[in-house]
């Protein structure tokens, strides 16, 4: 086995070497968690670590090819899952005091579905405690470092699932994404990073933040392993209102694009993308993209979304609002931090004030406040009304192209405790992430080919439903 090393390995080349047997997933579940010893120890990316788990997933699936059965192209292939996605018997902590103690008492949809599939679950990663961060910084648990240099941030709120990733602590992982969650981290780390369109992967089984907004995706080292990893987890399902029965349309495309029908396409630069705020560097690297892009013979025109500047504001209002509402049923009682008190007021205010950290108590404050009596109309049903305006803005863009390309975040990975003491700088680092959140929209975060310096991405957005178009452009991106 010692001839395939951990770092070349993808979802595709780690199924051919299976099929091969060119090693066994015994093996390599091995060798991950060997390798897992060796550096997480200066990286941080898993809270908890699940061996005899993993290793009877592996033999599940070393048991299938011995016998000759037919081989899901994800058995055996060992993931990282982001610890806000429940598995059930294991923990599930969303990076927060309150669910130190919690384990799951039952699957995710999406853990279903890569089970069903035979894969295998390494461990839980870290995050931004219930999600709620770009950096990591928030986890209550643990700092996770950027592989490309550990002086820096992996982005947040999925950093240790992508973290996992970039320094091959896993094949591929799952993250979620609220306002960047997959995508931000992706492009620190350089990584590839897919937030669906809202309502192709069902929520359920994953901890709420912002339900309007929440999707769960892959964060892996190629387009096309994002679009394997999608394709296994997408799809309408019962238990959660949201998903929708547009999800199972998927077909070959989304797997296996041609270049023809990529070449169609026609891609969107909004002006607006292009702000004053955007580092140099990134900027130059976004050019470089798009030549690469028009190279391909895809045609490239300006495009416009006027609103994308009330994005931030927009969002910095309904998802604490969405957030208030989803928090408030970790009380610490059924599960997690409970204080000794006298009676159930104290008791909730002991058990919250000691369970949440500081990010999630001021998003709780936040959301509470825009949605109390006299500020609703003000605050909460206004940002509905621009949410609106914004979705339109592609609506209208759609009629002109069929994707929108735009950096990933407005500089690269920033350093450990730059921006913890300033929450507004912070959450400027998901300006470019929210607006496709916002109008529910699939969106991509793709590495740009560097030779030196720290991982730069840029994203590529398109109409409700199409991730094969945005896939498929990357798929051709990645192999020039």
């Amino acid at each position: 086995m010692s001839h395939v090393s951990l770092h070349s390995l993808t979802i595709k080349k780690f199924h051919d070497g299976l099929l091969k047997k060119e090693f066994s997933a015994l093996e390599m579940t091995q060798a991950f968690f060997g390798w897992i010893e060796k550096k997480d120890k200066e990286i941080g990316a898993y809270l908890s670590l699940h061996k005899d788990e993993a290793v009877c997933q592996a033999e599940a699936a070393d048991l299938k090819i011995a016998k000759g059965e037919p081989l899901n192209v994800l058995a055996g292939a060992p993931l990282a899952i982001k610890d806000n996605i429940l598995i059930e018997g294991l923990p599930a902590t969303a990076a927060s005091k309150i669910l130190e103690n919690y384990k799951a008492s039952y699957d995710a949809a999406v853990i279903k579905k890569l089970k069903n599939a035979g894969a295998v679950f390494l461990g839980k990663t870290n995050m931004d405690e219930f999600a709620m961060g770009s950096s990591t910084e928030n986890s209550a648990f643990q700092k996770t470092k950027n592989p490309h240099d550990l002086s820096r941030v992996p982005g947040g709120s999925s950093g240790g699932s992508a973290a996992a990733v970039a320094a091959h602590l896993a094949v591929a992982a799952l993250g979620s994404d609220t306002g960047g969650s997959i995508r931000q981290p992706a492009a620190f780390c350089g990584a590839v990073g897919l937030k669906p369109t809202y309502g192709a992967v069902s929520r359920y089984g994953l901890i709420a933040m912002a339900s309007s907004l929440d999707q769960i995706g892959p964060i892996t080292k190629t387009v096309e392993d994002a679009a394997i990893l999608f394709k296994e987890i997408a799809g309408q399902d019962a238990m959660d209102s949201t998903s929708s029965p547009q999800a199972r349309d998927y077909g070959e495309d989304l797997l296996n694009p041609k270049l023809e029908d990529v070449k169609k396409l026609r891609v969107g630069i909004p002006d607006e993308y292009f702000i004053d705020g955007l580092d140099k560097e990134v900027a130059a690297k976004i050019e470089e993209a798009i030549s690469s892009i028009k190279s391909l013979g895809v045609k490239v025109q300006k495009t416009s979304l006027p609103h994308t500047k009330y994005a931030l504001s927009c969002y910095y209002i309904i998802m604490p609002a969405e957030v208030s509402s989803n928090l408030e049923r970790f009380d610490g009682i059924r599960y997690g931090t409970r204080q000794k008190a006298d009676n159930l007021l104290e008791l909730y205010k002991k058990d919250r004030e000691s369970g949440f950290g500081a990010e999630a108590k001021r998003r709780i404050l936040l959301g509470t406040f825009v949605l109390s009596s006299g500020y609703y109309e003000a605050y909460y049903a206004k940002a509905q009304k621009v949410r609106r305006l914004i979705a339109q803005d592609f609506d209208e863009a759609f009629r002109e192209v069929d994707v929108i390309l735009a950096p990933v975040t407005p500089t690269p990975a920033f350093k450990i405790g730059e921006k913890t003491s300033d929450p507004l700088s912070m959450y400027l680092s998901d300006i470019f992430t929210i607006p496709a959140n916002l109008a529910g929209l699939p969106a991509v975060a793709i590495p740009i080919k560097a030779k030196a310096g720290l991982p730069v991405g840029f994203q590529l957005i398109g109409r409700h439903w199409r991730e094969a178009d945005i896939l498929g452009i990357g798929r051709y991106y990645e192999q020039l």
